[in-house]
């Protein structure tokens, strides 16, 4: 069936909600519900993405948003769709850039303003499995020994969006909304009533593909493409990874003598496919 209202993790998606002028009291909203402790946005300006080093040597870093309200306070928000390499060091790297920004010329006494960076990820960490229910992840810095606060200035904000698995019936708070939205927005082909507020109302109308222009038919359908490429090579690497991962379990498993039904049982993996890595092994 043809989706009626663009997806949140594609490029055009997520920019077209939270990155255009037009459309920012939305992305207020989101941050607002997010980050309840430190009292409501009520203005943000976006400035430019592509952030340079102090040289032309240095590595540069290009934010999906980047943004600043009236106090000085940054926020970075990214969509990171895919696993990759170093994730979590590359998220620490890119807040270095407001903070660096914000140094003055001349006499400066370090009096920094806040950095956030939010991440809403359509992937899980692979090392929470101690955690496997817990999808918001925030990070600062505090004391080890005491586990007080040390530094409130700095926050790291990440989403495993996987996890949330809510219905729309157990709903509870403004946030959940929000995180049901994110999650399920082109599976919907209507407002459900407990989304029908001025706020998500305005929401389904930015996000509905039929009110695009050719352009932006285009360009979003480009943007979909890319997102589901991308999404069926990560699913077959993954799919590969386990397999490969299951068969030295299957090589170990005849090593120790085990017969085939048992290692069958194990690991998934059919008898007949079980019986060729054994003579393969012999």
């Amino acid at each position: 069936m043809k989706e009626k209202y663009i997806n949140p993790f594609t490029d055009f998606g997520f920019k077209k909600l939270f990155g255009e002028e037009a459309n920012k009291d939305l992305l207020i909203d989101f941050l607002n519900g997010l980050l309840e402790d430190r009292g409501g946005l009520t203005d943000l300006t976006f400035i430019k993405s592509e952030q340079l080093g102090a040289t032309e040597a240095d590595r540069k870093a290009i934010f999906d948003l980047y943004c600043q309200n009236s106090k000085g306070e940054k926020f970075i928000v990214e969509l990171q769709k895919a696993k990759q390499k170093f994730f979590k060091d590359r998220s620490i790297y890119y807040s270095t850039f407001p903070i660096q920004e914000q140094a003055s010329k001349g006499d400066w006494d370090y009096k920094l303003n806040a950095v956030y960076t939010i991440s809403i990820m359509d992937f899980e960490f692979d090392e929470n499995q101690f955690h496997k229910d817990k999808l918001r992840h925030d990070i600062q810095l505090l004391d080890i020994e005491t586990k007080e606060l040390f530094y409130d200035k700095l926050k790291f904000i990440y989403l495993e969006m996987p996890k949330f698995n809510k219905t729309i019936d157990e709903l509870e708070t403004h946030y959940d909304k929000w995180l049901y939205v994110l999650k399920n927005l082109p599976k919907l082909d209507r407002i459900p009533d407990k989304l029908k507020e001025d706020l998500f109302l305005r929401l389904f109308e930015v996000a509905e593909i039929a009110k695009y222009d050719d352009n932006e038919q285009r360009a979003y359908q480009d943007s979909v493409k890319y997102y589901r490429d991308l999404k069926n090579v990560m699913d077959t690497a993954v799919e590969e990874a386990m397999m490969n991962r299951n068969i030295e379990i299957v090589k170990k498993l005849i090593y120790e003598g085990a017969d085939n039904s048992f290692i069958s049982k194990i690991t998934d993996i059919s008898i007949e496919q079980i019986e060729s890595i054994r003579l393969a092994t012999k």
